[in-house]
C-alpha cells in the first residue's frame, strides 16, 4: 500500500489555498485605500480649522462679509501664521482649498427675521486626488448658523 497524497487532493489543496490568499490581497488593497481616504479626511479637517481661524464667524458683522472666496490652504496658513510651511505641510495641503458661504443670504429680509436673524452658512473643503489616478475632486463641508445682530 502506498502512502501519500492523490493529484486530486493536492489540487484541492491549492485550490483552496489560492482563494485564502486572494482573499488576503483583497483586503490589503481595501485597507490601504482606506488609510489613504483616512488621511485626506484628517488633512481637510485641518484645513476646515486654518480656515475657521483665518476667518472666525465671531468675526462678521455684515451678512455681505459671510461669503469667502475659495481660497488655498496655504494662504489660510500664512493668514494665521508668522511661521513658513515646511516643505512637508506644503505638499500636504496642496490641493486642497477652504470656501464660506452664506446659503439664505438672498432671502427677503422679513424671512430672515422670522427666522430670528439667523443664515444659514455652509463651509466647504475641496481636494483632488493628488495623482492617485481618478482625477475626481472630493469634499467635505458642514452647515453652521450665524446670527446678524440688531
Amino acid at each position: 500500500m502506498k502512502s501519500g497524497f492523490t493529484l486530486l487532493e493536492v489540487l484541492l489543496a491549492a485550490i483552496i489555498l489560492g482563494a485564502g490568499l486572494a482573499g488576503i490581497l483583497v483586503s490589503m488593497s481595501q485597507s490601504q485605500r482606506m488609510m489613504l481616504s483616512a488621511t485626506d479626511y484628517e488633512t481637510a479637517q485641518e484645513v476646515m480649522d486654518l480656515g475657521e481661524m483665518a476667518y472666525p464667524l465671531e468675526n462678521v458683522k455684515d451678512p455681505d462679509e459671510l461669503d469667502v472666496r475659495e481660497t488655498r490652504a496655504t494662504e489660510l496658513w500664512d493668514l494665521i501664521s508668522e511661521e513658513r510651511l515646511t516643505s512637508a505641510q506644503r505638499d500636504k495641503f496642496h490641493g486642497y482649498t477652504w470656501e464660506r458661504e452664506a446659503l439664505n443670504k438672498d432671502d427677503r429680509e422679513e424671512d430672515i427675521k422670522r427666522l430670528g436673524n439667523l443664515y444659514t452658512v455652509r463651509i466647504t473643503v475641496t481636494w483632488g486626488d493628488r495623482g492617485r489616478g481618478s482625477g475626481k475632486k472630493q469634499q467635505e463641508s458642514y452647515v453652521t448658523f450665524w446670527r446678524k445682530t440688531e
